[in-house]
């Protein structure tokens, strides 16, 4: 049978993300900026707001933990968009090109529903995209199978119908073992020719 559509991770496979892309501007010392980015504002810490944690409580609970950084830890909610790092190289026009073909897209992305919002008002690529999955609204979170059947359901796709992109061997592989195509994501040269060989692309 062949692939019918494309479903992709947000995070460094269509914009890269980084929580020192924003700490840099607000810590001038490299080695405060290590430690609070390892110690602080976390990357497991923010992981929490992917699963529907509000940033007030979970902001709320890392200043009682760390008072002398409220001020920093603060401003991670506001300033979220300025952790993304721009359009990973080469994927926009990749999506222009399968958007062009009629080639279905959708996207399952772990973020957080309340900073998907102000995200996705400044991010006119995914008007190419049917439907997204934001872990944050829907409380379940890749690699969950249960978010991947519900992909299939909300998506209208059957199994085998779409081919899975993310960077993340983990997601990959629960996505693979629940009704997709699995691709693991490097750049966009190798995503481009997988696609070309479904004929997903010229």
């Amino acid at each position: 049978m062949p692939m019918k559509s494309v479903v992709f991770d947000v995070g460094n496979v269509l914009f890269g993300w980084d929580i020192k892309a924003l700490y840099a501007k607000l810590i001038d010392d490299p080695a405060r900026l290590d430690w609070f980015c390892s110690t602080v504002v976390t990357q497991q810490w923010h992981f929490q707001h992917d699963a529907g944690r509000p940033f007030a409580e979970t902001s709320a609970e890392l200043a009682a933990c760390f008072p002398a950084e409220v001020d920093l830890i603060r401003a991670f909610g506001p300033r979220f968009n300025e952790t993304v790092t721009g359009p990973v190289p080469g994927m926009p026009a990749l999506v222009e090109r399968l958007a062009a073909r009629g080639v279905p897209l959708f996207a399952i992305t772990n973020f957080s529903d309340e900073f998907w919002g102000p995200f996705r008002a400044v991010s006119p690529i995914f008007d190419h995209f049917r439907d997204i999955i934001v872990s944050g609204a829907e409380r379940l979170v890749k690699p969950d199978p249960a978010i991947y059947a519900l992909a299939l359901r909300r998506f209208g796709l059957a199994s085998g119908d779409a081919l899975f992109v993310d960077d993340r061997a983990e997601n990959v592989d629960a996505a693979a073992a629940n009704g997709f195509v699995g691709h693991l994501f490097r750049d966009h040269d190798r995503l481009a020719t997988e696609l070309a060989g479904l004929g997903l692309l010229d």
